[in-house]
């Protein structure tokens, strides 16, 4: 069965950090940008960071600097470091998969996703 798994989400303080790894199983993302999104209790999903087969990333504007993407072809994953964590940060952090070199910003654009894994951060 074609998936995208999420790894690496748990319970860290205010200014920790954490490593999301994202790991396609049973498919072929080589030729996928691949994105990470997050939820929020009672908020809209939002895009986090994204990447092409390329290395082309992009980062959403307000986690510039705390956050990073980065993305291994041979062994098909996808990491998202996130540094200086805030509570805000606490979210469901999802991984997709859009066909194409395109990293898409939209959720809607994408099309598979894996389950999420829990980030929480306390004050």
């Amino acid at each position: 069965q074609d998936q995208l798994v999420e790894s690496g989400g748990g319970w860290v303080q205010a200014g920790g950090a954490l490593r999301l790894s994202c790991a396609a199983a049973g498919r072929t993302v080589s030729n996928y940008a691949m994105g990470w999104f997050r939820q929020a209790p009672g908020k809209e999903r939002e895009f986090v960071a994204g990447i092409n087969w390329l290395g082309g990333r992009t980062v959403a504007e307000s986690l510039k600097g705390r956050f990073t993407i980065s993305r291994d072809n041979a062994k098909i994953t996808v990491d998202l470091q996130m540094s200086s964590l805030k509570p805000e940060d606490t979210a469901v952090y999802y991984c997709a998969a859009l066909y194409g070199l395109r990293v898409g910003v939209k959720d809607d654009e994408y099309e598979y996703w894996g389950q999420g894994t829990q980030v929480t951060v306390s004050s």
